[in-house]
C-alpha cells in the first residue's frame, strides 16, 4: 500500500515539474510586455514602480510551486522511509 501511494505521488511530483517548467515559460512571456511598457515610458519613478510589483508577483507565481514541489517530495520521502523501517519490538 506504501509503495502504491509513492509511486503515485512520485508520478504526481514528475507531472508537477512539467508543470513548473510550463509555468517558467509562462512567466518570461509575462514579462515580455511589462519589460517593453517600461521600456515606452521612458522609465519613470512610477513606471519602474508598477513594473517592480509586476515582475515580482510574476516572480512569485514562479517561484512559489517550485518550493511547494520540493517540500512536498521531502514530505513524501520521509513517509515512505518511516513506512519502510522494520518495527522494533
Amino acid at each position: 500500500m506504501g509503495t502504491t501511494i509513492h509511486m503515485i505521488l512520485a508520478a504526481l511530483l514528475k507531472v508537477s515539474a512539467v508543470a513548473i517548467i510550463f509555468n517558467e515559460i509562462r512567466g518570461l512571456i509575462l514579462a515580455a510586455p511589462v519589460l517593453y511598457g517600461l521600456y515606452i515610458s521612458g522609465g519613470t519613478a512610477m513606471a519602474i514602480w508598477i513594473a517592480f510589483c509586476s515582475l515580482a508577483g510574476i516572480a512569485l507565481s514562479v517561484i512559489v510551486p517550485m518550493f511547494a514541489v520540493k517540500k512536498l517530495d521531502r514530505f513524501v520521502k520521509s513517509k515512505v522511509a518511516k513506512t519502510q523501517e522494520p518495527l522494533a519490538a
